[in-house]
């Protein structure tokens, strides 16, 4: 038998399907757009979206043996929902995670409710890419739509139900939101009172792995899937990409290299305390039903490489159209060993974590006439890795102690990188042998929930390595002390940002 993963990305959906040995039999990638307004605001068409998630799966499930698929479990971008109307249509947009419409709301929602009250029910800071204010700024909004709403769904959810099925949600996506108690497992009622809205408009909150239920025979057939094909619950994207790197233990964690760079590791408890809250890291469930996680993350991240290439790779551009090789290797290449003098604050766009920043800008700083574009480019590089470490040492004094990156998305081919990392965030970096681990994430847990052996044991057994990196000690008690210094640039650059 053979299990299918889909996974409902910002940018672009994916279907992948595995054996039951973890080998992957097949692809597929559509991409769509995100529309942006000058409120701020920031949606995807889930009629789109939905369409998109089809193709893929059916594109799956005919590059493989008819009705081979028996399980799929579905990840998802966290927070964007969608209003659904009582013909079952879709009435809204989904507002993605980016949109920051219902910012003007925050703060005097939270003042009514208490700060506090919210973060121990929910595990999280306020901010408006939740759910929670999203719905808020459509109620105030869209009134006239929110009075015909039958169901408020997440991508996850809203999949199942147009799978056919009753729809479930999983304890991670249901965190995203704001409106889920991360302890008890429910939806908070206060929260929803304060809302307007009840239980009944939100999909039933289940452990992730849980069976959601059998596609109906229309779906399996527009899909060419067979028609006792189950559906499982998976969860948010970053939870279920940490489980398909093989995160399943403390003491490890994703990291996640892609537009955001991610940190999403494992714990066996859930930790609340006004350190890890003052400094925006959540805690909420993992892909593992016994376990807690959080996220730290640069929403630089990678798209400072790719400024960089734009900006200053003409050279490599040409080389690689005339080569076909990959740009960014080209660029990587050119990075040499030893650490840059040059330093950067990598704020070229909000923050993330820690600070949740929207307004201080980044900065490179240590420039000489001497200083050449490889030294800059590497400059880059070690910001964003300075700002996980700095994620690293709060989650660290919180508790929360990591000792092992596993890390995934597109960077982690490169054993440069990889490197740089390893020494900047003094932390050994293991690359699984893993492609598309959302995808593989939630395979995993369809086929560990239809076989029965624990989704530790499946992990152990699925996820394989390719490459592991240690710190390299001559460069560690330079990096130490840069570090200390680059603890001082967000207040100092904060203070002259115009």
């Amino acid at each position: 038998m053979n299990y299918m993963g889909v996974d409902i990305g910002t940018g672009g959906c994916k279907a992948s399907v595995f054996t039951e040995e973890g080998k992957q039999l097949a692809l597929a990638m559509r991409e769509y757009d995100v529309t942006f307004t000058n409120d701020g605001g920031a949606v995807l068409d889930p009629d789109e979206v939905i369409g998109k998630c089809f193709e893929v799966m059916k594109e799956c499930a005919h590059l493989i043996p008819s009705n081979s698929v028996r399980g799929i479990g579905i990840s998802s971008q966290g927070e964007a929902f969608t209003a659904i109307g009582r013909n079952n249509e879709a009435l809204s947009k989904a507002m993605v995670s980016s949109d920051i419409s219902a910012q003007p709301l925050v703060e005097d929602w939270v003042a009514t409710f208490g700060r506090d009250k919210l973060y121990h029910i929910t595990g999280h800071t306020a901010h408006s890419l939740f759910t929670l204010f999203k719905l808020l700024w459509f109620k105030k909004n869209a009134n006239e739509v929110w009075n015909r709403t039958r169901y408020f769904y997440c991508f996850e959810d809203l999949l199942h139900f147009r799978l056919g099925l009753n729809p479930a949600i999983s304890w991670s996506l249901a965190g995203r939101t704001m409106m889920f108690d991360v302890r008890k497992h429910e939806w908070n009622q206060d929260i929803l009172n304060e809302l307007g809205i009840s239980p009944d408009n939100l999909a039933a909150p289940r452990p992730p792995g849980s069976i959601v239920g059998i596609i109906s025979a229309e779906a399996a057939h527009q899909l060419n899937l067979s028609k006792d094909t189950f559906v499982v619950t998976g969860g948010h994207d970053q939870t279920c990409s940490a489980l398909g790197a093989g995160v399943t233990e403390e003491g490890v964690a994703m990291l996640g290299s892609g537009t955001v760079e991610c940190i999403c590791p494992a714990f066996k408890k859930p930790i609340f305390s006004k350190t890890l809250m003052e400094n925006n890291l959540c805690t909420y469930d993992f892909s593992v039903s016994d376990m807690y996680t959080t996220v730290a993350y640069s929403l630089t991240g990678g798209n400072i490489l790719k400024w960089f290439r734009d900006e200053f790779g003409s050279k490599e551009i040409a080389e690689a159209k005339l080569t076909g090789r990959d740009v960014y290797d080209l660029l990587i290449a050119g990075v040499h060993d030893t650490p840059s003098t040059a330093m950067v604050l990598p704020y070229f766009t909000p923050s993330g974590t820690p600070y949740f920043d929207t307004t201080t800008k980044g900065a490179i700083l240590g420039l000489q006439l001497s200083t050449h574009r490889n030294d800059i480019l590497k400059a880059l590089l070690e910001g964003v890795s300075y700002e996980m470490r700095l994620n690293l040492d709060i989650l660290e004094h919180a508790g929360y102690a990591i000792h092992e990156l596993r890390w995934v998305g597109g960077g982690a081919k490169s054993k440069t990188l990889a490197q740089l990392k390893a020494n900047v965030m003094n932390k050994k970096i293991t690359i699984p042998d893993v492609k598309e681990a959302g995808c593989f994430g939630t395979a995993m847990l369809a086929c560990a929930i239809h076989t029965g052996e624990p989704i530790r044991s499946l992990a152990s057994r699925w996820v394989g390595t390719s490459a592991v990196i240690y710190p390299q000690p001559e460069y560690e008690k330079w990096y130490t002390k840069r570090f200390e210094v680059y603890k001082t640039l967000h207040k100092t650059i904060k203070e002259i940002s115009v």
